[in-house]
């Protein structure tokens, strides 16, 4: 019969027996478990051994044939480097790392002839060995580590499309990362990085994210990047393009970027002075001045001045002949200056140009050749100043008669002029919608009309309730869509017609929508001002 009492056995011996059998109960499942995965693994080729608090590979895996492994997910544990046991799974296509404590990547992870995604986010490394861009990677992700560089190998991996290097110290991208050429999507972002390769134009991107970096400018070339459809590029300090231009998304910052390259590749003035520009023209050997005791020395009497030479400097084919001046004249002048007999090509000065009919403009552009090689023979004349202040006085000091009868903008001056007149409309423009909506607009005042909800909110402040609605845009949609801009437009265009604005002064909806006509709009707002203001004089 059985008593209750006090067991007799030692109390060091009840507690080694209970502390025996919480292992027992506990590692048994675990053990378990780990054997029931590795199973699994050898029969499917794809073993799952995440979250197991595992320091090291399993020596029970040993008793498995694991050898056509595809797939090993072994994220979320402890390890402290790539097991060897898996760099010698040469069939792995696919290898999972996340979340461990690896350090090191071993050099036999070459032998991974097969692997094509490899992910090592979040773990500790500080390096990436050049052995791991002799893989045939396409995705490669080494995210939230401490890299502060990326190896210049990582040109071999040729078959890389999606590179993930966020949330490291990288300071700078490798030159040769231009040679990935199936690259589709790059995460740079939340590193040091202060310039961007222009390398990265020659990619067919079609995701690129450098946001929370140090860049400032964007290169001029990534408008060449066609496929680029995802760009972020937030939390940066960036001054080309400017910050209004990149919140309004990718459309403006190429468009910005087009500018640019646009005014870089423009030689100064080349607008206007296509041809004598490029003609080299040594100046005499006289006494430039300097040391001088006499200023008048520093030029001779056939030498022309600053302004002269800047007069020059227009298209021979806008050169024509003075009224009343004819060949002869023109042809004895130039014998008289140069103190020689006339040569034979000296008709290039002969400046009548009459207007060649289209069935002689090809042997017009031809005659045009021939003056302009002409002309180089004509420069290296020692007598060459005053051939060409001849043909100064000749074209320049013509009466205003002459000039308008030519071409009313064949000169620098004329052109300047109407440029200064189209500038003074647009702050006119800026002016008028400033003052009355107390707004102030950014520098490019083209894209921030081009939605029509200025011009709208405009028409509303003068006529209220002119435009019945307004589609504005969100935080949700920062950007309109075209038809909904296109609807803004056209209800400003249609209140401006009630209230007054003559047809012949209203711009077209695609002077706004496509920034094509912009002194077009200036008009249109101005009459719309001018025109509410005498009604309103009227009235009072």
């Amino acid at each position: 019969m059985a008593t209750l009492g006090p067991d007799p056995r030692p109390h060091s011996q009840l507690a080694s027996t209970s502390i025996q059998s919480n292992i027992s109960g506990n590692n048994v499942p675990t053990n378990r478990g780990l054997e029931r995965a590795l199973e699994e693994g050898a029969n499917s080729g794809f073993f799952n051994l995440s979250a197991r608090k595992l320091k090291e590979f399993p020596g029970t895996a040993s008793n498995f044939d694991l050898s056509d492994t595809v797939e090993a997910d072994l994220s979320r544990n402890r390890l402290a480097e790539v097991p060897s046991e898996v760099c010698h799974l040469v069939a792995l296509e696919s290898l999972n790392l996340y979340h461990n404590c690896i350090k090191t990547i071993p050099d036999t992870i070459i032998n991974l002839q097969s692997l094509t995604s490899l992910n090592l986010s979040r773990n500790q490394l500080c390096a990436l060995p050049a052995c791991l861009c002799g893989l045939p990677l396409r995705v490669l992700n080494v995210s939230n580590n401490k890299l502060v560089c990326i190896p210049e190998a990582i040109g071999q991996l040729r078959s890389l499309m999606e590179l993930d290097v966020s949330c490291n110290e990288i300071t700078a991208l490798p030159r040769h990362i231009g040679r990935l050429k199936a690259l589709r999507e790059l995460n740079v972002r939340r590193n040091l990085l202060c310039v961007l390769p222009e390398d990265l134009a020659e990619l067919p991107l079609v995701k690129l994210d450098f946001s929370c970096n140090k860049v400032s400018t964007i290169p001029v070339s990534y408008r060449k990047m066609a496929q680029l459809q995802n760009l972020q590029l937030e939390n940066n300090p960036l001054q080309s393009p400017p910050a209004q231009i990149c919140m309004k998304g990718k459309v403006h910052i190429f468009k910005y970027l087009s500018i640019e390259a646009c005014r870089s590749d423009k030689m100064p003035d080349s607008l206007y002075l296509p041809v004598m520009e490029r003609l080299s023209l040594s100046r005499p050997d006289t006494d430039s001045g300097v040391g001088s005791d006499n200023g008048d020395k520093r030029l001779s009497a056939t030498e022309p001045s600053d302004e002269d030479s800047l007069s020059l400097n227009v298209p021979m084919s806008h050169i024509t002949e003075e009224e009343g001046l004819s060949k002869d004249d023109s042809s004895e002048h130039i014998s008289t200056l140069t103190g020689t007999p006339q040569p034979t090509n000296t008709h290039f000065f002969d400046t009548t140009l009459h207007k060649a009919s289209p069935a002689s403009s090809k042997g017009t552009h031809i005659a045009m050749i021939n003056q302009l090689k002409e002309a180089v023979e004509l420069l290296q004349d020692p007598n060459r100043w005053a051939l060409l202040r001849f043909c100064y006085n000749a074209v320049f000091l013509r009466t205003h008669k002459s000039l308008e009868s030519v071409d009313p903008q064949f000169t620098m001056r004329r052109k300047m002029e109407q440029l200064r007149e189209e500038l003074e409309l647009m702050e006119q423009l800026r002016e008028s919608i400033e003052s009355r909506l107390k707004v102030a607009l950014p520098e490019d005042l083209g894209s921030s009309l081009m939605d029509g909800v200025v011009l709208c909110h405009l028409a509303n402040h003068i006529r209220p309730r002119s435009v019945a609605s307004i589609h504005v845009p969100s935080s949700a949609v920062p950007k309109l869509s075209m038809a909904k801009c296109r609807r803004n437009v056209e209800n400003f265009l249609d209140a401006c017609r009630k209230m007054g604005v003559p047809e012949d002064k209203l711009c077209l909806p695609h002077h706004i929508l496509e920034e094509k006509g912009m002194i077009k709009v200036s008009m249109t707002v101005q009459a719309l001002v001018d025109e509410t203001s005498t009604k309103q004089a009227l009235f009072t």
